[in-house]
């Protein structure tokens, strides 16, 4: 069994390569320049955009862990059957718990239904937002100790990455098929709570300044195209999807209890030095 990790320098596919690696799994990692990789982790120089960059790759490969919205996914879907690949596990979203039309919704959507249409096994990971996200606050913290958050009173349970691996390794093992597994962390949490955790964690006394709806709005436009930008403010802002509730899926799956936000920021507090 050899598995085949797509976006394997990400938050969510670097996790399943250290899980995979730490499991002892024999895995490939696609990446498109040369990096480290644990032991056990065999580089594979492609393109997930251009499947042709790494169809030989698939050779040997019993399941592939996939990331959504990527061109030509038909072509490396047949290369995949014609290869013998059994299994694919797709990070997709919760997004997918609302409205379908919405841009990030359509991808996610088109990417599931692509592989439903394949002959292959699959599992659909629908996870809440990242703890990771926690870095999109880097540049302000470099700046001061006020970080200005957006959807304040929005509790979320955001997820850890790994615990999105582990589920994901079981599933490329063959649990869980044809299974939508809806994934969330242990508590919700606002963003002034999450703000509060990370400020313990890394030492330092942070305060949260309570973005407006209006400020939010200004914001997201800013930093993406607007299709995105008016998705995630309805998400949020609207309540069209619920990242609020919390799930037993993670313990369930994996045997271990969902990892909380504390042990993320202790596992990552270098990075905020």
């Amino acid at each position: 069994m050899t598995i085949l990790v797509t976006g394997a320098t990400g938050n969510a596919g670097g996790a399943v390569v250290q899980s995979l690696a730490e499991q002892g799994i024999p895995a490939r990692a696609l990446i498109r320049s040369a990096t480290t990789l644990p032991d056990g982790i065999e580089p594979v120089l492609g393109d997930l955009n251009r499947p042709d960059t790494f169809a030989d790759a698939l050779t040997g490969v019993s399941a592939i862990f996939l990331l959504s919205g990527y061109d030509r996914l038909e072509e490396l879907l047949t290369n995949a059957v014609g290869a013998g690949v059994r299994k694919v596990v797709v990070l997709s979203s919760s997004s997918l718990d609302g409205e379908l039309t919405n841009a990030v919704a359509a991808y996610h959507h088109a990417t599931e239904e692509a592989v439903r249409a394949a002959k292959l096994e699959w599992t659909f990971l629908r996870p809440n937002s990242f703890m990771s996200n926690t870095l999109r606050w880097l540049d302000q913290l470099r700046a001061g100790d006020e970080v200005r958050v957006q959807f304040p009173d929005v509790a979320v349970s955001t997820i850890h990455p790994r615990d999105i691996a582990d589920v994901a390794v079981q599933a490329l093992q063959g649990s869980s098929d044809s299974k939508v597994l809806r994934l969330t962390g242990p508590v919700a949490l606002t963003p002034v709570e999450q703000v509060a955790i990370l400020g313990e964690g890394i030492g330092r006394t942070l305060t949260a300044y309570p973005m407006s709806r209006s400020e939010t709005h200004d914001a997201l436009h800013a930093s993406m195209p607007a299709p995105y930008a008016e998705a995630i403010e309805s998400f949020f802002a609207d309540a069209t999807i619920d990242e609020t509730s919390v799930n037993n899926t993670v313990p369930e799956v994996t045997g271990q209890p969902a990892r909380t936000l504390q042990t993320w920021v202790q596992e990552n507090a270098r990075l905020f030095a």
